[in-house]
């Protein structure tokens, strides 16, 4: 028994070697395949028993193949948009054809060599379809895309071109803030101050060019405005304007009336405050009314105005009680309303569009309203929006803190928006809703600036190009310049890759070895990343691959020697007579 067990394990040695170099030379051979994963033998040996300690009866040896799967690769560059490679754990879902089908088998690979066929799919260079989840219109992903249903073949043909209508715009001006103001007449009639267009596109394709109007205005509160310009605070009523010692008149904010008297330094009149300049008058008013301003306009003129206007019911009455005063000021005596944008427009919701003259779109929200001590009276602008027909879809107020910013509430999204809603372009294209970033505009005393302007529209363009980027998404290009996402590829893990089995096509299928697979986005839950315009090269290393083969030729050489000298042993054994 022992000189035929020695025999016997002499032949197994030369078949577990021999499997040994036939993995090897696996290895080798596809030390270029882009994602192959080298294998290597792994020997143990079966040993016989035998409760006679004085015999030993050998035992044999053999082989198991050990997968590396989990080991990386190294990554090269690619000049193809559509090739990537994992950079972590994760396979790329594939399948043998381009069905739906839950009959069809999942394939798993590290081979992100694709390129589009003759009917828009993207394969792999072992034919493979490249399976991912598809994007709706807000570029969410499925509800289940945990499960392999929720995949599709990725499919990246156009047999048109992309129009992209305009949802959303982003204007960034500066308005000068040493502009003249206008009463609110005047600024509805007259012509703006400054305007702008923005090129946007609707549902069919078509640049519509959209105007934008901005005109200084001295607000919605009721006022009173001189008609002399170039004033100041040292102009003497009565060597400048040549008003009368002893001339009176009275300015009512609707709670409190103060009387004020021409006075040149001699004694006044009981229940009036005197008065011998400009600046005396703007102080006298701000001293003794609670709910009235008044202060020297940029053009040098003289304002008085009402503090509130929220329920559009507010006045100012100013009047003569001796002499005529106010004509030598330059006003009109009389009572003046403030506009009624607040009973039925509600301003302080931003909404005009039933307040007339406002209309047609949500003005952002003034965050700080009169009485709040940020309140700015001297920031306020007409703003409106003009269509290539010179109509007009949206009019309103905007307010300007007393540091030039945006003086508006965000709304529940954080946003500071106009909202145009249902534009009718008129030439057949679906009604379009465009939300307008202003959350960038500012007042400062400088030159009107135009800082940038964007928006998300595109015209007509034809696909120029498809690229996948790191997070996964499948990108097509249009001449355009437009982008768009049509698919996420996720990256399917396994708690035990190595237990995977491999099948032609440098692709594995789940095994019990291997666990149930688990579909990531890329970068979470243990994903790794995809490396866009890479590939994963074979991380067979030959400098060990021949160490090894010449270590399993030397043990081959070895086993052979025992079968030799096992066989002239028998022969020895077969001469005796």
């Amino acid at each position: 028994m022992g000189l035929f067990g020695a025999l016997f394990t002499g032949v197994s040695a030369l078949s577990a070697q021999s499997q040994k170099t036939a993995i090897i030379s696996n290895n080798i051979a596809n030390v270029n395949t882009n994602g192959f994963k080298r294998s290597e033998a792994s020997f143990f040996s079966l040993v016989t028993t035998s409760t006679n300690t004085s015999r030993y009866s050998p035992g044999t040896v053999t082989v198991n193949r050990i997968q590396r799967v989990s080991q990386q690769g190294p990554i090269s560059q690619s000049e193809s948009s559509t090739d990537a490679s994992v950079s972590g754990k994760g396979f790329f879902a594939v399948k043998r054809d381009s069905l739906d089908s839950a009959l069809t088998e999942f394939l798993y690979t590290r081979n992100g060599q694709f390129s589009e066929d003759s009917q828009g799919f993207l394969r792999n260079s072992a034919g493979f379809f490249l399976y991912g989840w598809p994007l709706d219109v807000n570029g969410a992903l499925p509800a289940n895309q945990g499960d392999l249903d929720s995949l599709v073949p990725i499919d990246v043909a156009f047999l048109g071109g992309l129009t992209r209508p305009t949802t959303t715009a982003e204007l960034a001006v500066n308005l000068d803030a040493a502009e003249v103001d206008a009463d609110f007449a005047s600024v509805l009639a007259g012509q703006p101050d400054f305007s702008r267009g923005l090129t946007v596109y609707d549902t069919l394709g078509n640049p519509q060019n959209l105007t934008f109007q901005f005109s200084k205005t001295y607000g919605p509160q009721a006022a009173a405005i001189s008609t002399l310009a170039n004033q100041t605070a040292a102009t003497n009523l009565i060597t400048n304007l040549g008003m009368t010692d002893g001339d009176r008149f009275t300015v009512n904010d609707g709670t409190t009336t103060i009387t004020l008297e021409v006075n040149d330094g001699g004694a006044v009149g009981g229940g009036a405050t005197g008065v011998e300049t400009v600046g005396d008058i703007i102080n006298a008013i701000n001293a003794g009314l609670t709910d009235a301003t008044a202060f020297i306009g940029n053009n040098g003129e003289i304002v008085i105005q009402h503090n509130e206007f929220v329920t559009g019911t507010e006045t100012l009455t100013i009047a003569n009680t001796v002499g005529t005063p106010l004509s030598e000021l330059g006003f009109t005596a009389g009572a003046f309303v403030s506009d009624d944008i607040g009973t039925s427009g509600n301003y302080s919701n931003g909404t005009f569009a039933d307040s007339p003259p406002y209309s047609g779109g949500e003005f952002p929200a003034v965050q700080f309203l009169p009485g709040d001590p940020l309140y700015n009276p001297r920031g306020w602008w007409q703003m409106r929006i003009m269509d290539p027909n010179n109509n007009s879809l949206s009019v309103g107020l905007v307010n300007f803190n007393g540091d030039g910013t945006l003086n508006a509430l965000p709304d529940n999204e954080g946003n500071i928006d106009i909202e145009l809603s249902n534009i009718n372009w008129g030439n057949g294209s679906e009604l379009q809703n465009i939300d307008i970033n202003v959350s960038s505009f500012s007042q400062f005393s400088s030159d009107y600036t135009v800082l940038f302007s964007d928006q998300n529209g595109a015209e007509l363009g034809l696909r120029t190009g498809v690229q996948i980027d790191r997070e996964g998404f499948v990108i097509a290009q249009f001449s355009n310049g437009a982008t768009t996402r049509l698919y996420k590829l996720p990256l399917v893990t396994f708690a035990n890759p190595n237990g995977l089995r491999e099948v032609s096509g440098t692709a594995y299928t789940e095994t019990e070895d291997s666990g149930e697979e688990n579909l990531r986005e890329a970068g979470t839950g243990g994903a790794g990343f995809l490396e866009p315009s890479t590939l994963e090269n074979s991380n067979v290393d030959l400098a060990d691959e021949f160490a090894q083969l010449i270590v399993a030729q030397r043990a081959y050489s070895a086993g052979t020697k025992v079968i030799n000298t096992v066989d002239q042993m028998t022969q020895e054994l077969l001469q005796l007579r």
